[in-house]
């Protein structure tokens, strides 16, 4: 694939843009506001009966909207009830260059996370054989490779499976996928490359974890003595009949495989490290699919009489296990809750598995007391399989989307709501922050970069609705106190956890212009949360502590490659620098050389996030910012977009003759504390996507 494709996905994260694309390289389903279910399920007057004929016209229907057909070349999707495929269709494009139209019986397509389902179903097999307990220590398993964790309770295998580890997040890397198709990774070296630590203790709080379906891959194939691809197909694909699916890109199923697009360009072939995905890797067709869901609806017996699960092993699958409130279940062992409908939450009789790659979206919904299955899979990145779910719910089963009804209670007085406001960082993406805090009328309000702010009405103890009917849900302790929310649309899969209550610096005091910019970095956890500690507010920052803190709040994973400039060689922060390098950020100068600590200039800072975030916004938006004092021509653009966007402090005055960036002097210490703060806390709403290339400049300032 192209290697741009990958930088450009991954460096959302430091952009808050495009939440997808970033949220699509690390095989999680993106649930941006903007593409949530546009149908309101709930509005349907009454079912329609479920039958071949009927979810063939829906289908027909559904795809022939042009809001849909925009959504993705082509799409693949099956439909089974009672044992049986009632529907099974393609449409649109597997290659649009070549015209060759969807066929949901032949075309292979990336699976993405919804191997995640395959992989906890080979777990359970190994559950009901007695080779693997559910309680387990993973230690157990794991060989050589350890892992500290620093709490009493050990990482079972049941927390793999649930996402509740404990584990520090460890996603695929953007180097995770490359076009070397003959490169080979193991499972077992990939492991122990990146194997993280326990930070919160296992069992307590829900984070969507690529790394644990990983890991439980590694455990099938330790505990089973057979290499995991090679238990897949003997006891998982063979049963089921599933011909057309695996974890290796053989010459067969790359002979088949839809190609897969990204605004509307084609994905070059790419392979992934580990080379045998657990987690993501599975290839497979609609048709395929069916053969599981059908199985799995069945109480585990496929048609020719095999057992692939027993009846209370799929029980055990199909019940939710962890909730901050029963209308915003998280995970059963193998499917998560499905997306929330207005008013109703996620509906606890629903079992969901969805997942990207590049080039692939995919989502599997199963109701067992319906005995019925949806799967859907495309070739483009994007939000088609939400509003297929809200539509087909609202089509056939519209009781799981009635909007809930909640008993009387007490709504908290202002002081009470006081307990919820701050500032919660997400667990997995963790330069998503919410901020919660009071509003008018005794009310909350929540806001994030990305979306922007809206009102919460308590509708429960611990539960908001927004305008939009979305729903809102802390999770408070014995003690009273707020640890975590979960949240409709930046990462509903995963909690985001409250920080910590600041303690401030000895040399901040509490009438200092920066104090609430450097108490919001410090309760978020990037700075020590010392007294006793003195902050230097005043203090120059340097090139390289500069780039450091950005890419340490965007929580990019950093490069591993040699750096490229020859002056960073052996510096604290080489790799750092090397991973601005290779996203566009900085590219050093016409010498070559960085000067890593040399103070950076306000100006210079200014045109490295517009390396990252220029391309976002037309060149008319930031035309009528007026700047007065002193800026050099190569900046312009760069401290232009910073005013507009006010990434700044105190520091910049503005007034109608216009605004002084005082772009020339070097950057403090509290000055940066308001830049990154105000990028990672303030509000921008609108479309975006990275900039590809670096800025061009008459001075390679940056």
């Amino acid at each position: 694939m192209r290697k741009n494709y990958v930088w450009r996905a991954a460096s959302v994260k430091l952009t808050k843009a495009v939440m997808a694309a970033s949220l699509a390289l690390t095989l999680l389903p993106p649930t941006l506001a903007a593409e949530a279910p546009a149908v309101s399920a709930s509005a349907a007057a009454k079912d329609t009966a479920l039958t071949s004929s009927s979810v063939t016209a829906f289908l027909n229907d559904f795809f022939a909207k042009e809001g849909i057909q925009e959504m993705a070349p082509g799409a693949a999707v099956v439909v089974v009830k009672g044992g049986k495929v009632l529907a099974e269709k393609g449409y649109g494009y597997a290659d649009v260059d070549s015209k060759r139209k969807v066929d949901p019986k032949n075309d292979v397509f990336r699976m993405a996370s919804v191997s995640k389902t395959f992989t906890a179903a080979a777990i359970m097999q190994l559950v009901e054989q007695g080779k693997v307990s559910l309680d387990d220590d993973i230690r157990t398993y794991l060989g050589g490779i350890t892992f500290d964790n620093p709490f009493p309770k050990s990482v079972t295998v049941a927390d793999l499976l649930t996402h509740r580890s404990g584990f520090r997040i460890q996603d695929p890397r953007p180097e995770d996928l490359n076009p070397n198709l003959d490169e080979y990774v193991s499972m077992e070296e990939y492991i122990a490359k990146y194997m993280p630590d326990v930070v919160r203790e296992p069992g307590t709080a829900y984070m969507y974890d690529n790394f644990a379906f990983l890991l439980l891959g590694y455990i099938v194939q330790q505990a089973s003595g057979t290499p995991y691809e090679t238990y897949m197909e003997q006891n998982v694909f063979a049963p089921l009949g599933m011909k057309s699916s695996g974890f290796l890109m053989t010459d067969e199923l790359m002979k088949r495989a839809a190609s897969g697009y990204a605004v509307g360009e084609t994905i070059e072939p790419y392979t992934v490290r580990p080379t045998v995905m657990p987690h993501g890797g599975m290839l497979s067709t609609a048709d395929d699919i069916s053969k599981f869901m059908i199985a799995f609806l069945n109480d585990g017996k496929t048609d020719s009489g095999a057992q692939l699960l027993t009846a209370n092993t799929v029980a055990a699958m199909t019940e939710y296990r962890s909730a901050i409130h029963p209308l915003l279940p998280d995970t059963t062992y193998g499917f998560e809750a499905p997306t929330q409908l207005p008013g109703a939450g996620s509906s606890s009789k629903v079992i969901t598995k969805a997942g990207d790659v590049p080039g692939a979206s995919s989502l599997m919904f199963l109701i067992p007391e319906q005995d019925t299955g949806v799967f859907v899979v495309y070739n483009q990145n994007g939000g088609l399989r939400e509003q297929l779910y809200a539509a087909f719910i609202a089509q056939f089963f519209p009781q799981y989307a009635a909007e809930a009804s909640f008993p009387a209670f007490t709504e908290e007085s202002p002081e009470q709501l006081n307990r919820y406001a701050g500032l919660y960082k997400d667990l997995r993406v963790e330069s998503v922050v919410s901020k919660v805090g009071a509003g008018s009328r005794g009310r909350m309000v929540i806001s994030d970069p990305l979306t922007g702010e809206r009102a919460l009405r308590q509708v429960a103890p611990g539960l908001f609705m927004d305008a939009n009917k979305m729903l809102v849900a802390f999770k408070t302790e014995n003690d009273g106190s707020v640890s975590y929310l979960k949240e409709p649309y930046l990462n509903p899969m995963g909690y985001e956890q409250k920080g910590m209550e600041p303690a401030g610096f000895n040399d901040i005091p509490s009438t200092h212009p920066y104090l609430q910019h450097i108490l919001n970095l410090q309760s978020l956890g990037y700075y020590p949360n010392d007294p006793n500690q003195s902050f230097g507010p005043e203090q120059a920052i340097t090139r390289a502590e500069y780039v450091e803190m950005l890419l340490r709040t965007s929580a990019i994973p950093l490069s591993e490659k040699a750096p490229k400039f020859a002056d960073v060689k052996g510096h604290p922060y080489a790799a750092a620098i090397q991973t601005a390098y290779e996203y566009g950020l900085v590219s050093g100068s016409t010498k070559g050389v960085f000067e890593p600590d040399r103070p950076i200039t306000r100006q210079e800072a200014a045109v490295i996030i517009y390396n990252s975030a220029g391309a976002l916004y037309p060149d008319e938006l930031v035309e009528s910012v007026k700047l007065k004092g002193n800026t050099d021509k190569w900046a312009v653009p760069a401290v232009k977009l910073m005013i507009m966007l006010g990434y700044h402090g105190p520091e910049v005055k503005i007034d109608n003759s216009g605004a002084d960036f005082q772009s020339k002097k070097v950057l403090t210490r509290a000055e940066n504390a308001a830049i990154n703060d105000m990028l990672l806390t303030s509000t921008i709403t609108g479309a975006m996507s990275l900039n590809d290339a670096p800025v061009e400049s008459e001075e390679p300032a940056a």
